[in-house]
């Protein structure tokens, strides 16, 4: 049991090893066995079921099953071998199994696990279809069976190695988005260490100065020591002041990052965002809008079941309108937190927010909040489209 529990542990490089380190469960693989049960109809289509019959599925069965794990099981560049060798397994069975087709199927399938490049793997499933056409002819399948099965062989062949293809991709994309989270992450901390050493750094070894300069004049000059001390009290207030700033900075979150992060998110979800650059914005407005904007974002990418979002932003009377609309399933009759959560910052900022969405017609979420003139001079500035696209929204109060 041991020695069989090692045969069946996936090796480095192998489809069930890649499909673990994406965080999925190599369960999902065993789905595709659920086609096997052809294997047990097709007797209905021949001589009916017969103790023959019986006997040779259950000898070739549990090795279809081995030879089709293996080759999820073993690295990608000798997985073919086992697919190749479930298909001869099938071919040699022609003549007296009627369930060799299907062995024969999946063994053409199994290769594609191997092959990264289309030509390869068309190579072997036509050099595959040959031998077989050639087997079943001499044993006396009708013609149909000898258009018929390569056929589908080909075209099942086909799509699934294009859907793995884009499953490796999309995971690999994945990885990036993670990536560039991780790098920006790294960045960013390596950017508040060195404000913090910039700012504090000079500042505490100031007060330390001033304080040990207190303590030796405190028995010779009492005055002299108060005003170093009160020196170092003035210091303290200000890198005090300092450090808020900083902080409340370092919390901030602008719209142009919120629209990159949500656009990762989005893109990462199948979704394809479309925005333009955002308008220069008081700090207060601009960190409450971001934060909408995450909900919002987040929202599409776990309910609205969308392929198209985007981001507008537009200068109306006296205020700004953040139009953020999607083309998913639309529907929202009921109003959870993110949505809450939304209405009472926009509120703080003393804007309103209005939602539409309709059943089968998306979601648009509209924000208007007013601004001074001098914001509004800012904010009307030319918005330039990002990656070449126009940008439409309703804008009207």
């Amino acid at each position: 049991m041991n020695r069989l529990a090692r045969w069946f542990e996936p090796e480095p490089g192998s489809r069930i090893s890649e499909i673990i380190q994406q965080g999925k469960s190599p369960r999902m693989e065993s789905v595709h066995l659920l086609w096997s049960a052809w294997l047990f109809v097709t007797p209905l289509f021949d001589r009916g079921y017969t103790w023959g019959w019986a006997a040779i599925t259950a000898l070739t069965y549990p090795v279809f099953v081995a030879l089709f794990a293996k080759s999820m099981l073993v690295p990608r560049n000798i997985a073919s071998r086992y697919g190749m060798g479930l298909a001869i397994f099938g071919i040699v069975l022609v003549p007296f199994y009627s369930g060799s087709v299907n062995y024969f199927i999946y063994g053409c399938v199994s290769c594609s696990v191997s092959s990264r490049r289309l030509a390869p793997f068309l190579l072997r499933l036509l050099l595959l279809n040959t031998v077989f056409v050639l087997v079943t002819w001499k044993v006396g399948y009708p013609w149909q069976a000898l258009i018929a099965f390569p056929m589908m062989t080909i075209i099942i062949g086909m799509v699934t190695h294009v859907e793995r293809i884009g499953h490796e991709r999309d995971a690999a994309l994945k990885l990036s988005h993670d990536e560039v989270r991780r790098l920006a992450a790294t960045a960013e901390r390596e950017r508040i260490g060195r404000d913090l050493h910039d700012l504090l750094g000079h500042t505490l070894s100031l007060i330390t100065l001033k304080l040990e300069l207190s303590r030796k004049l405190f028995d010779r000059d009492t005055e002299a020591a108060r005003r170093e001390v009160i020196e170092a009290e003035n210091v303290a207030r200000h890198a005090l002041a300092q450090v808020r700033a900083a902080v409340t900075g370092i919390r901030a979150t602008d719209l142009a990052a919120e629209l990159a992060s949500a656009r990762l998110l989005l893109e990462s979800s199948g979704v394809h965002l479309d925005y333009g650059q955002p308008p220069c914005l008081p700090a207060e407005t601009e960190r409450g809008l971001s934060l909408v904007l995450r909900e919002a974002a987040t929202n599409i990418a776990r309910h609205a079941a969308a392929t198209c979002a985007s981001v507008a932003f537009e200068c109306i009377d006296g205020g700004l309108c953040l139009t953020v609309s999607d083309n998913g399933r639309g529907g929202v009759l009921e109003e959870g937190n993110g949505l809450t959560g939304m209405r009472e910052r926009v509120r703080a900022l003393g804007g309103r927010l209005q939602i539409h969405s309709q059943q089968g017609q998306g979601t648009r979420l509209r924000v208007v909040v007013p601004l001074r003139a001098a914001a509004m001079q800012a904010a009307a500035a030319p918005v330039a489209p990002v990656g070449g696209l126009s940008m439409t929204a309703e804008a009207r109060p």
